[in-house]
C-alpha cells in the first residue's frame, strides 16, 4: 500500500509541476509583454527558463528534506535527459536545424558550467558562497542574453515569436496575469513537495538510494513536460526550438537550481555523483558539439545515437546499483 501512495503521490506532482510551470509561464510572459518586450528576449529567458521549474521546486525542497543525493540527482539526471532523451527523441521525429548562436555562445557556457560544477564538487560540497557563485553567474549569463536578444533577426527570431505565441495564445491583462504567476507558484510548491514525499518512500520501498531515484524517476518526471513540448514542435516542424530550450534548461539548471538550493542549504555530494554521473553529463555534453558543428543539423541517427547514450546510462546506473 506505501507503494502504491508513493507511486500517485509521484504521478500526482509531476502533474502539477508540469501544469504549474505552464501557468506561470503564461503569466510571466503576458507580462513582458505588456511590458513591450520582444518575443527573441522572452524567449531566451522566461520561456527557455521556465521549462527548469519543476527541477527548481523539486530540489529546493529535496534538500530541505535533507535528500541531497536527491537534490543532486534530479539537475544532474534533468540534464543528462535532456540531452539524451529530448534531444535524441526530437530528431529522430524532425532533424534540428542549428542556430548558429548556439554553436558560438550557448554550447560553450553550457559545457563551462557543467565543467565548473564538477570542479566544485569534489571537494563533497556545494557551500552558499559556491552557490552564490553560481547565481551571479546566471544574472550575468542572463543579461548577455538579454543583450543577444535585442539583436536577433531573421530565421531565429521567427523561430522564437512562434514559441512564445504557443506559450501563451492570448495575452492577459496585468492583474490576471500576476494570478496566473501566483497560481504557478503554488502548483509548483505543491508538486514538488508531492513528487519529494512520493520519490523518497518509494525509494526507501524498494531498497533504492536517493542518488538512483533522483537520477532517474524524478530527473525523468521533472523533464517529461519539456520532452513532451519538444516533440509537439518537432512535429509541427520547429524541432530546432528544442535546441535552444535543452541547451538553456541545462544551463539554468546548474547555475540557477543548484546556485539557489545550496544558498538555502549547503549540499552534500557523494564521490559517485562526481565521478561517475557528472562525468556522463560532461561526456553527452561534449558529444552534442560535433554533432551541431559539422552539418549544422542534428540529424535523426545522431538522435539515435543519444537515445542509445541515455539507455546505457541507465542500464549501467542499474547494474552498478
Amino acid at each position: 500500500m506505501d507503494i502504491l501512495i508513493a507511486v500517485a503521490f509521484v504521478v500526482g506532482g509531476i502533474a502539477l509541476l508540469g501544469y504549474g510551470a505552464d501557468v506561470l509561464v503564461r503569466g510571466a510572459v503576458s507580462i513582458a509583454r505588456r511590458l513591450n518586450i520582444s518575443a527573441a528576449v522572452i524567449g531566451l529567458t522566461i520561456v527557455s527558463m521556465g521549462t527548469s521549474l519543476p527541477e527548481l521546486t523539486v530540489s529546493v525542497a529535496a534538500a530541505l528534506r535533507g535528500a541531497s543525493d536527491l537534490s543532486l540527482g534530479n539537475v544532474v539526471g534533468s540534464n543528462i535527459f535532456n540531452l539524451g532523451v529530448v534531444l535524441g527523441a526530437t530528431a529522430m521525429v524532425m532533424p534540428m536545424r542549428v542556430h548558429a548562436s548556439a554553436v558560438r555562445l550557448e554550447w560553450p557556457f553550457m559545457f563551462l558550467v557543467s565543467f565548473q560544477l564538477l570542479l566544485l564538487a569534489r571537494d563533497g560540497q556545494l557551500d552558499r558562497l559556491e552557490g552564490a557563485f553560481f547565481v551571479v553567474g546566471l544574472a550575468l549569463f542572463t543579461w548577455y542574453v538579454v543583450q543577444i536578444g535585442r539583436q536577433v533577426g531573421g530565421e531565429e527570431a521567427s523561430d522564437l515569436d512562434s514559441e512564445v505565441a504557443r506559450r501563451a495564445e492570448k495575452t492577459h491583462s496585468i492583474a490576471m496575469a500576476f494570478v496566473l504567476v501566483a497560481a504557478g507558484v503554488v502548483l509548483l510548491v505543491s508538486g514538488g513537495e508531492l513528487l519529494v514525499r512520493g520519490a523518497v518512500t518509494l525509494a526507501r520501498a524498494l531498497g533504492m538510494t536517493d542518488r538512483i531515484i533522483g537520477l532517474t524517476v524524478v530527473a525523468a518526471g521533472t523533464g517529461a513536460p519539456e520532452a513532451a513540448t519538444s516533440l509537439v514542435a518537432a512535429r509541427r516542424g520547429q524541432s530546432e526550438i528544442a535546441l535552444g530550450n535543452v541547451i538553456g534548461s541545462n544551463i539554468f539548471n546548474v547555475l540557477g537550481i543548484l546556485g539557489v538550493t545550496a544558498l538555502v542549504l549547503p549540499l552534500n555530494v557523494s564521490a559517485t555523483m562526481v565521478h561517475w554521473d557528472m562525468a556522463w553529463m560532461l561526456g553527452i555534453s561534449l558529444l552534442l558539439f560535433p554533432m551541431m558543428r559539422v552539418r549544422a543539423t542534428v540529424s535523426r541517427f545522431d538522435g539515435a545515437v543519444l537515445l542509445a547514450i541515455y539507455g546505457t546510462y541507465i542500464a549501467l546506473l542499474a547494474f552498478k546499483q
